[in-house]
């Protein structure tokens, strides 16, 4: 049984369950997989807050928790629609305090399974371009491993991320985490800017990276960039550990 931990924001989370059914291979009902998507947003603190300093109490703990409530259900493999959340200050809190109430849930990383995608399926690529929040830009939540890798990344500058890339989510008219459906289109236009800049600074890809982005960017390529939606690996990766005659060829 695969389960998501949602609610980071919740339109994540459902974005997540639909693209796992989406991805899965089933003429019938029946043949979907089983899912549970646990969406608790009060519960869970915001992690860019928690990166930057803002809040003090570590969203990993409620993250544990939410994963330890799944697991009771039946779920063996799970995910966290949030690429923030994959921050190592997060990420490894979580699996440690899974560790501790001896869980045997597989949560996979979003991260790496993103990364691992890149190396399959663009072997040529060099240049990686990543829009984030400001605290996964700040952890260098993508730009470490990518770039231990052997990939060159591009991010927007300082500028662009505070002006119009972090507010393109965060922001409590326009952003995404207030207006998800519809995408206002200012977070969209922001969005775009920036894919416009990483393509100046000459990237040939561009990570979504930040769940919220896929809801106002859509398009499999934009400007002969390819977008690349780390939900939608994730919820090829949950397939692929949970049932893989199930999975969709690309």
């Amino acid at each position: 049984m695969i389960g998501i931990v949602g609610g980071l924001g919740p339109y994540s989370g459902t974005d997540l369950l639909n693209k796992i059914f989406d991805n899965t291979l089933a003429k019938t009902d029946q043949e979907h997989l089983d899912a549970i998507l646990l969406s608790m947003p009060e519960h869970v603190e915001d992690r860019t807050a928690y990166l930057m300093g803002d809040v003090a109490v570590n969203p990993a703990f409620a993250i544990a928790k939410l994963f330890l409530k799944l697991e009771k259900i039946g779920v063996t493999v799970g995910g966290i629609p949030c690429n923030t959340a994959h921050s190592e200050k997060i990420f490894q809190v979580m699996q440690q305090e899974l560790q501790n109430a001896k869980s045997r849930i597989n949560v996979l990383n979003m991260i790496n399974e993103t990364i691992s995608f890149i190396a399959t399926n663009y072997p040529i690529i060099k240049n990686v371009g990543v829009l984030s929040t400001t605290g996964a830009y700040k952890s260098k939540l993508y730009t470490a491993p990518l770039i231990a890798q052997g990939y060159k990344v591009s991010v927007p500058s300082w500028q662009m991320q505070e002006t119009l890339i972090h507010p393109a989510i965060y922001h409590q008219t326009y952003g995404l985490k207030s207006m998800s459906n519809p995408v206002h289109k200012t977070a969209r236009n922001n969005l775009l800017s920036g894919i416009q800049y990483l393509k100046e600074q000459g990237a040939q890809v561009v990570v979504l990276g930040c769940t919220e982005m896929p809801l106002a960017i859509t398009e499999p390529e934009i400007n002969d960039l390819i977008m690349v939606d780390p939900t939608n690996i994730l919820a090829r990766a949950l397939i692929r550990h949970s049932s893989p005659h199930k999975l969709k060829p690309l």
